[in-house]
């Protein structure tokens, strides 16, 4: 949708002072404390977000015990769980071919990924049980209409925070690298809240025991991880496209959710047919044929991905590169 003028200010050549008439700038000191006050609002709106989320994880690593939170065991077996996603989300940074994101405003999209992450916890655990007790088909229905649209949406919140209204991020290519990030944060706190829960705290102990103890629960997570990275980078590239489309901001923002949120509930909802039909067919162990399900549904959907940032890339160095020349010079971190 275009943006729209008043009859005005579209019929007028310019020679007119339209202020406060048909248009508006800050002028007067009227005009000055409205922008301070929106100002103010917006920003205390976003505090509000990250304080109740802060209070969320609180109030969630309390009922675990912090002790056993920040034990070394689940900071190694967490750290282990997510080197997959770090590396998927490693090489989305690396391809973006304007410039490198700078690592505060990836600190910073990781660390609100990981505070948001609650909200989905909450959400997530209070609808439940309605869905569960719908039977198999309201597991699926929990999986398209809670938990993928919600995980994803607190994801992309972590992105909308902060990152997007800094004026480094100038390209839409950078949605899909601050949106990776987002997914890294939210696996690795899901993965450390997930070991928590099925590793014994007895057997968190440094050693020999340890590898005993959470060696297949963090490859598991491990697997799970880079759905994380590649759903999020999906909304996050077309938050990026919404940034330099504001007339059409809201459906394109839809758009990324809508695709992010369908490829994690049907991963969700086929992981466990699909492995058992590979198993079946194949004669593979259950646990083999899950790694094999979950590598062709990372492998297809992360395929996907590469491909739409390459399409960037090609089009950013066609409209960029004079004819006879080189193109541009690698990116360098900002």
């Amino acid at each position: 949708m275009a943006s729209r003028r008043d009859p005005v200010e579209e019929a007028s050549d310019g020679s007119h002072d339209l202020y406060d008439i048909v248009t508006w700038e800050e002028r007067s000191s009227l005009d000055g404390l409205s922008v301070a006050v929106h100002w103010l609002v917006v920003r205390s709106a976003k505090a509000a977000v990250v304080l109740v989320a802060l209070l969320i994880l609180l109030t969630i690593v309390g009922q675990i015990g912090l002790g056993i939170f920040v034990t070394p065991a689940v900071g190694v077996l967490t750290l282990l769980s997510v080197i997959p996603a770090l590396g998927l989300a490693t090489y989305v940074w690396y391809a973006d071919v304007t410039e490198r994101e700078p690592l505060t405003l990836l600190v910073a999209t990781f660390l609100l990924a990981v505070l948001t992450a609650g909200f989905a916890a909450v959400i997530n655990s209070s609808a439940r049980p309605l869905f569960v007790s719908l039977g198999p088909l309201g597991v699926v229905l929990f999986y398209f209409v809670i938990v993928a649209p919600v995980e994803e949406s607190v994801k992309l919140l972590a992105v909308r925070l902060y990152a997007y209204n800094d004026t480094r991020f100038d390209a839409v290519i950078n949605g899909a690298v601050y949106g990776a990030v987002a997914g890294l944060g939210f696996a690795t706190i899901e993965n450390s809240l997930y070991i928590i829960d099925n590793v014994d705290a007895a057997e968190l102990g440094v050693g020999v025991g340890l590898v005993g103890a959470g060696d297949g629960i963090a490859a598991l997570r491990a697997l799970a991880g880079p759905g994380h990275v590649i759903y999020s980078a999906f909304a996050g590239y077309y938050l990026g496209l919404a940034k330099f489309n504001p007339s059409n901001r809201g459906p394109i923002v839809v758009k990324g959710l809508v695709i992010a949120g369908l490829l994690h509930a049907t991963y969700n909802s086929t992981v466990s047919i699909g492995s058992g039909l590979i198993a079946g067919l194949t004669g593979l162990p259950p646990n083999v044929a899950f790694v094999v399900y979950i590598t062709l549904f990372v492998g297809v959907t992360g395929g996907i991905l590469f491909a739409k940032i390459r399409r960037y890339r090609e089009a950013y160095l066609e409209v960029t590169t004079e004819p006879g020349t080189d193109p541009p010079t690698p990116p360098k971190p900002r």
